[in-house]
């Protein structure tokens, strides 16, 4: 490769494939650089497989719940039954993000080790490539705490959870985050023993606490220990044998398990590519530092992804990839907002957040903003199914715009996005009233607070003044 390539990206994930398609679809000549395997951590250890977890430990859950009439059953669970049903849905998915696909699309696709020699110059194993533009898509990777002992008894993460074999009889989850509470959700309801522990005060910090509470009591009812405000001070044992000492609101305690699955947040790859030679800075975590198009201090090189210290989900990575890919081949145009992204955490109940919480909008809007919000208990679909104890929570600027937006519902995933196109193009909550929501629904939440805040609007004087006007008109 010793002629100029338009644009060489670095990393095989969800960014680094948008970008390489964007790229080509633009008409640009493509080298994407993979050190492992296509198809990132979405497809390899992320959304896909904790998904399909996730789904089999639902189906163990409708079954040991029964219902009004069904008798409860415990379910047999065949767990290495499950895993292969996880296996199957990667295999279902991969050909999507495969290097043959890739390269029938006109990708180049290089595996190796990409590291920069200069500021447009890299190596990929010590071969030579200058490039005109170039995407770092690196991602990030489990990070390990600093616990005495946890190094020595084998400890899980989201990448190496899936090479279990057998289900863990008692499994402690470190992190009560996302992450966290999903698989710990889903290996309960397969049959473990498990019991969480977050060092901060409640579960799933970043989203709106009535949101927490309603996980924490959930995950409580199905059996899981959670311990809030906990920190794990020291692990002694053997994987089979594990005791984990913790210290908490009520003092210091003892855990015994099996295994241990450390969820306490991630760390950038961006070690080993040369990121100084290139000129392209860092922050002291080992992110790359990006402005809002994402253009590095190296004006040539644009970084996507979760390398940027960007939330980590799947669909900001996908935005990131091709904002990167478009901005550094037809100029820097395009902004990424990272305040209107939307976001599900997949337990049962599901959280989906988009925008602002309250606390943050108070903090930027000062006490202008106002909160719709409806408890479940009076959604009529929720009462249907007997699952009420969620709530639709929505933040409104002064003049009833949505900032933001919090529901909790078993499908609140499909019922943020009306809320998030809302949020994106700062919309008002009314604007919903006139468009019909199917009863009964879950959806119909999100209505019933946009007739509301109608209601309201129409309550107020300069409307109270048009509509008399028209009155008069018509008589």
């Amino acid at each position: 490769m010793t002629d100029e390539v338009d644009l060489v990206v670095i990393g095989g994930g969800t960014a680094g494939l948008i970008a390489a398609r964007t790229a080509v679809s633009l008409g640009a000549r493509v080298t994407l650089v993979e050190a492992e395997r296509t198809g990132g951590d979405c497809l390899w250890t992320g959304c896909v497989p904790s998904k399909t977890l996730i789904a089999a430990a639902a189906a163990a859950h409708r079954t040991r719940s029964g219902g009004p009439g069904i008798d409860p059953m415990e379910p047999k669970i065949d767990f290495p039954a499950v895993l292969a049903r996880v296996r199957a849905a990667i295999a279902h998915i991969e050909p999507d993000d495969s290097p043959e696909t890739l390269r029938a699309a006109g990708i180049d696709v290089v595996h190796g080790q990409a590291r920069f020699t200069g500021s447009r110059t890299l190596d990929i194993d010590g071969q030579p490539v200058r490039f005109r533009r170039a995407i770092v898509a690196t991602g990030s990777a489990p990070a390990m705490p600093p616990i005495p002992g946890l190094a020595d008894v084998a400890p899980l993460t989201s990448d190496t959870v899936w090479e279990l074999t057998d289900l863990p009889a008692r499994l402690v989850v470190l992190g009560g985050g996302p992450i966290g509470c999903e698989l710990g959700q889903a290996f309960a309801r397969l049959g473990a023993q498990v019991t969480i522990v977050e060092a901060e005060v409640r579960l799933v910090p970043r989203e709106e606490p009535q949101a927490s509470t309603v996980l924490a009591a959930r995950l409580a009812a199905e059996g899981i220990q959670v311990h809030t405000h906990t920190t794990l001070t020291q692990v002694t044992g053997a994987p089979g044998a594990i005791t984990c000492e913790i210290t908490g609101p009520g003092g210091p305690a003892t855990v015994e398990a099996d295994r241990i699955l450390a969820a306490t947040g991630r760390h950038p790859r961006s070690d080993g590519i040369g990121l100084d030679s290139a000129g392209v800075r860092t922050d002291p975590r080992g992110y790359v530092t990006v402005n809002r198009r994402l253009r590095t201090s190296n004006p040539r090189v644009y970084a996507a992804g979760d390398i940027t210290g960007a939330p980590a989900f799947t669909h900001i990575a996908a935005l990131h990839g091709s904002i990167a890919a478009s901005n550094a081949l037809l100029g820097p145009l395009r902004a990424v907002d990272h305040d209107r992204m939307p976001w599900v955490t997949f337990t049962d109940p599901e959280i989906a957040h988009v925008g602002l919480t309250e606390t943050e909008a108070r903090d930027r809007h000062g006490d202008a903003i106002r909160v719709r919000s409806l408890p479940h208990a009076r959604l009529d679909r929720a009462v249907t199914e007997n699952d009420t104890d969620g709530l639709t929570h929505i933040v409104l600027d002064a003049k009833g715009r949505v900032l933001g937006a919090t529901i909790v519902a078993p499908r609140a995933g499909e019922m943020i996005t009306e809320l998030a196109i809302l949020v994106a193009r700062q919309r008002r909550l009314r604007d919903l009233a006139s468009v019909v929501h199917p009863y009964p629904s879950w959806s119909q939440a999100v209505w019933n607070l946009a007739v509301a805040e109608s209601t309201t609007a129409l309550r107020q004087p300069p409307i109270q003044w048009v509509i008399a006007l028209l009155r008069r008109l018509r008589h």
